[in-house]
């Protein structure tokens, strides 16, 4: 029998996790659907994912893929393997794809969200940042606005993960707002270690009025590259990745 191609898309909630990818002695959410696979179908396989989370980053909309010989219809691998995932994860549907499907290399697009709440929360502060005070959206929008087309990155990238192409095309990205939370909304083709929480954390101190961090001086961040100039990077807790495009 010929290996199929199974793609999952998930949701999980980040909190607790070490991150999407495998680390040894580390809870991640890639290696319970490893072993959630292997529960099922007696096989160990290798789980490509399309976005590497973070540790407490959360997901509406992951993608993976895996291959395996297995006689299982491929949308019953859905509730199989949901059966043994922690209730923090779900697969939300499986489906079989081309052989040349790539969860990661195949994906366009990816977007994310960063949700910040306007009051605490005893329930939500795994699931947002919290900032009680106003924050001017025209503002941060402008700074927004300046990072659509190909950018280079390397400023809102931590210098561990530093590589020698940190350009990034940026589709879309944006602020709004309702009586409970402010939202960041981006959408690129790839994104950088940390850069969205960079981003947030940067433009936190424009919506605050802070005079330091006009239009002008957001450029000349975003080109020197250094990282190190950016004096707050945003929790991770507040980040979804939203979804991802083929």
């Amino acid at each position: 029998m010929a290996k199929k191609n199974i793609r999952l898309d998930i949701e999980y909630d980040g909190t607790g996790f070490s991150g999407w990818q495998i680390q040894p002695e580390a809870l991640t959410v890639q290696g319970e659907i490893k072993k959630a696979i292997k529960k099922v179908t007696g096989q160990e396989v290798v789980v490509y994912g399309a976005g590497r989370t973070d540790a407490g980053v959360h997901a509406l909309g992951q993608v993976c893929n895996f291959f395996i010989d297995h006689g299982l219809a491929p949308e019953r691998f859905c509730n199989a393997i949901n059966f043994y995932l922690p209730r923090t994860i779900l697969v939300l549907k499986s489906s079989e794809i081309p052989e040349d499907f790539d969860s990661r290399r195949s994906a366009i697009w990816r977007q994310y969200r960063y949700i910040i709440g306007r009051r605490k929360s005893a329930l939500y502060f795994n699931h947002r940042w919290e900032y009680t005070e106003p924050l001017d959206m025209e503002r941060m929008n402008n700074l927004a606005a300046y990072l659509i087309g190909k950018k280079n990155c390397s400023a809102f990238c931590t210098v561990s993960s530093l590589k020698e192409n940190n350009e990034c095309e940026i589709i879309s990205a944006g602020w709004s707002e309702d009586e409970d939370s402010y939202y960041f909304d981006i959408k690129a083709n790839r994104f950088l270690h940390s850069m969205v929480r960079s981003i947030v954390g940067l433009m936190i101190e424009a919506g605050r009025g802070k005079d330091y961090l006009t239009l002008k001086n957001f450029r000349d961040i975003m080109k020197s590259g250094d990282h190190t100039r950016i004096k707050k990077v945003a929790p991770a807790r507040g980040l979804y990745l939203v979804a991802v495009g083929y």
